[in-house]
């Protein structure tokens, strides 16, 4: 792993800075003036190391959370085989009708692991794949008659 440059760090801390001000509601003046009362500067730009964390420890003190955003979160491709594919149309087909909660690819993992004991969508063979596909058909069917 590469070490953090400075620049790279300023960078992510300045980030930051501006996601918590936007997530905490701020407008620009009251923005501005804790910049000044915190760090006596008039724009993030303009702050050192030292002024950059006594802003964050600042914007902590008042709530606000550093957290990893969704799209961090997700580490692996999404599978776009059409066998991939029709599962998701049907994950999502059972999400409309209202069976399905969370339509997510997290949650579609889920339940592949449940079935197939596989960890993602991607890692299934053919075999594998068709089943799951055969399950949330029948799923389906069963929903459809159930509201004939």
């Amino acid at each position: 792993m590469k070490p953090a440059r400075a620049d790279d760090i300023r960078k992510r801390e300045l980030a930051q800075i501006h996601i918590a001000k936007q997530q905490l509601g701020l407008d620009d003046e009251t923005y501005r003036s804790m910049l000044w009362t915190v760090a006596r500067v008039k724009s993030a730009s303009d702050l050192d190391w030292a002024g950059r964390k006594n802003v964050l420890d600042h914007f902590k003190s008042h709530g606000w959370t550093n957290r990893p955003s969704r799209k961090a979160k997700q580490s692996r491709p999404l599978a776009d085989d059409p066998q991939s594919k029709m599962i998701r149309a049907l994950w999502l087909s059972l999400h409309e009708k209202g069976i399905v909660r969370d339509p997510s690819e997290r949650a579609l993992a889920a339940y592949v692991k449940r079935v197939t004991r596989r960890e993602a969508l991607q890692w299934l063979n053919v075999k594998e794949a068709a089943h799951v596909i055969e399950t949330l058909k029948k799923w389906l069917d069963r929903i459809q008659q159930e509201s004939v």
